[in-house]
């Protein structure tokens, strides 16, 4: 989003940077349309929880400096999608999911769902991704790639819901009602194209790497690097 409103020359004001935050949860209310019925588990509830605490207290200490600072930020944004783009390749080329591995998101232990934790608030740097960072993190602790592919969305949940809550409240002075309608669209546009693209891309990233989307991050990259 940063680098499309660069390419449209949209300034980076706080608002446009509370907006990027903001619309985001239309996104993640797709998830709750898609897999919410999910969350009935008591038990699976508790650690989409103990996930959140890692980036709910990183992310509330460093909110200023990663709005005023990071956000907006292109060099940033462009510097984390190649490197980001490069670990990926990586990681998938060394990674072996073995059959002992935690198939079942509803088995992962509290400190497996921990340590997912700490790699989401790696996402509070523009650039890098959340649900690859968590994906990433869960493999890496012993979780097949469709049990936490299925937890990193859930957890995205609670994640963006406390970001766009926490935006609003240190920002509700920026936004007039002028701001609303933009707001409203943003927030539409997010939801319905997430909902249409949701569920092929569940489908899609449970049978494949992500080799095609480290591809895609390095080359972007260059391309904004180059022009």
């Amino acid at each position: 989003m940063i680098l499309a409103s660069k390419l449209m020359s949209i300034p980076e004001t706080d608002f446009v940077k509370s907006f990027e935050i903001i619309i985001q949860l239309g996104a993640i209310l797709a998830v709750v349309c898609y897999r919410g019925l999910k969350l009935r588990s008591w038990e699976l509830c508790k650690k989409i929880v103990v996930a959140f605490i890692p980036t709910g207290i990183i992310g509330l200490a460093l909110y200023s400096i990663v709005k005023h600072y990071l956000l907006g930020n292109t060099s940033v944004v462009i510097w984390s999608l190649l490197i980001g783009g490069i670990a990926l390749i990586a990681f998938e080329k060394a990674h072996t999911e073995k059959e002992a591995h935690v198939g079942d998101m509803e088995k992962m232990t509290y400190k497996q769902a921990f340590i997912v934790g700490l790699f989401q608030s790696l996402a509070i740097i523009p650039g890098v991704s959340r649900s690859a960072a968590t994906i990433v993190g869960g493999m890496l602790t012993g979780m097949k790639r469709a049990a936490i592919i299925e937890f990193s969305f859930l957890l995205a949940i609670p994640t963006m819901a406390a970001a766009t809550g926490l935006d609003l409240i240190k920002n509700r002075d920026l936004i007039h009602g002028s701001d609303t309608g933009l707001l409203v669209i943003g927030f539409l546009a997010s939801f319905v194209s997430a909902l249409i693209a949701i569920r092929w891309l569940l489908n899609f990233v449970k049978k494949h790497t992500f080799v095609p989307f480290g591809v895609y991050r390095i080359l972007v990259a260059l391309a904004f690097l180059v022009l």
